[in-house]
């Protein structure tokens, strides 16, 4: 068998361009559906709630909104085919590898269910628009799964080395905040255009614009990398669920995801708020909300040699801890915060710090418990791994939406605010429950396991 090509920076940094893609049609979805779909206009903010005339507002059963149950259903939909899929893409054997050729299919059938969710649901019937909302919305979590569970696959497959591990986490954590920041920019762009496709046909054109952009980054990495020059792509013989009950029934595996779950049901209560933070209890116009976001990046991007260094020196996990602490400061800062533009500055400096932490880190600790059972096991099942820790985490972020749209039917500025107090409540459980997760126990027999398999 010949060798294999060395895994490089470059090569990392080319990989990690996919993750720009799916990011931006992410951030896009995730950062604007609830804004445009439900909600009022105001003076400042005419565009809030622009498309929620066609669908159904009120609420269905006692508090839970129609609108809150799809996106909710849509996640669990999500989590539940993520082990179907990373099992797929593990037992798989296509000449271009296990993970390559799903995101090469994929790419370009999830940049068109993005545009979608924004154009189709938009007939003069209420019921077509929820069906048509519920069903795109599912399609689009299928697609994103079919693309990301095999691109994660790939950051511990690519992460030979611990020190690769960091760097390709790092790098992804650059392109995501990236490509999440970047639609932080569709109302922008959107009054750019309004002047030629009126205010909602603008809307729906920048997201085109965004998914155009967003397809061109995910087929890139999927096109350059030939995975068999690189991975030693051997199918896996363990059926689908299976490999999830093994995969968690690892104690080191299930301490770490305890605690992500909680972290991203409270961050996903954040993020879908973040719009309505900033224009309904700060005040401020959504045209701020890139400002705001890109100040956030910009800081959280100069935070990354130092995330990167400290975690070579210190250790993951208590970077972890502070950063789901310093979560906590900045949830505490929403609820509290009051009108202002500087307000939006003081959230958008403080979560720079976490971002910078909670971007790179946790990756790296799933591809750690990936490796250690690889060589524990002589079986490569980081597809599954990284499909376990997002099943379990999408469950935390349907749960989120849910009760995000079910505080907030009522749409006033204390509403907004519970929010942020119940993500500051989960986000300190789940900072808690981190300390139980032991890193370097998980190192050192890594570090074992290869010296005796070089001697």
């Amino acid at each position: 068998m010949r060798d294999k090509k060395p895994i490089t920076n470059r090569l990392l940094w080319i990989f990690a361009v996919g993750q720009f893609g799916w990011s931006l049609l992410s951030g896009v979805v995730s950062n604007w559906m609830v804004y445009y779909y439900t909600g009022s206009p105001d003076e400042k903010n005419p565009n809030t709630g622009i498309f929620a005339s066609g669908i159904t507002q009120d609420p269905i059963l006692f508090k839970l909104t129609l609108f809150g149950l799809v996106l909710a259903v849509g996640r669990i939909f999500d989590a539940i085919t993520d082990p179907l899929i990373a099992g797929w893409s593990d037992r798989s054997n296509y000449r271009g590898g296990r993970r390559i050729p799903f995101m090469r299919a994929m790419a370009v059938p999830f940049a068109l269910c993005t545009v979608g969710l924004f154009t189709l649901p938009q007939t003069g019937t209420v019921a077509v628009n929820d069906t048509l909302l519920f069903l795109l919305l599912i399609v689009f979590y299928l697609f994103m799964t079919m693309f990301c569970t095999p691109y994660n696959a790939l950051i511990a497959e690519l992460g030979d080395t611990q020190q690769h591990r960091i760097n390709v986490s790092t790098y992804i954590s650059f392109t995501f905040i990236a490509g999440q920041s970047i639609s932080f920019m569709l109302p922008n762009l959107a009054g750019a255009l309004e002047g030629i496709a009126g205010r909602a046909g603008s809307i729906r054109l920048s997201v085109g614009v965004m998914a155009l952009i967003a397809c061109a980054a995910m087929l890139f990495p999927s096109f350059y990398i030939k995975e068999r020059d690189y991975i030693d792509s051997k199918p896996s013989d363990t059926k689908p669920f299976r490999s999830l009950i093994h995969t968690f029934s690892n104690g080191q595996f299930r301490r770490f995801v305890y605690s992500d779950v909680i972290y991203f049901f409270a961050l996903t209560l954040f993020q879908t708020g973040l719009a309505f933070y900033e224009t309904k209890l700060m005040e401020i116009e959504d045209t701020w909300t890139f400002v705001l976001t890109a100040t956030m990046t910009a800081i959280s991007v100069c935070l990354y040699p130092a995330v990167n260094l400290l975690a070579k020196k210190i250790g993951k996990k208590q970077l972890i801890i502070t950063g789901f602490f310093t979560y906590c400061l900045v949830f505490l800062i929403t609820a509290l915060c009051g009108k202002g533009l500087y307000w939006g500055f003081i959230v958008a400096a403080a979560a720079s710090v976490p971002m910078a932490i909670l971007g790179i880190l946790p990756q790296a600790c799933v591809a750690d418990v990936a490796e250690l059972t690889r060589l524990e096991t002589g079986e490569d099942r980081s597809g599954m791994f990284f499909a376990a820790r997002t099943f379990a985490f999408k469950m935390g972020q349907a749960l989120a939406m849910v009760i995000f749209t079910s505080i907030t039917v009522s749409e006033t500025a204390g509403s907004y605010r519970a929010t942020a107090w119940v993500a500051f409540i989960t986000c300190m459980i789940g900072a808690l429950l981190f300390f139980a997760y032991n890193e370097k126990m998980i190192l050192s027999k890594i570090r074992d396991l290869k010296g005796t398999e070089e001697i």
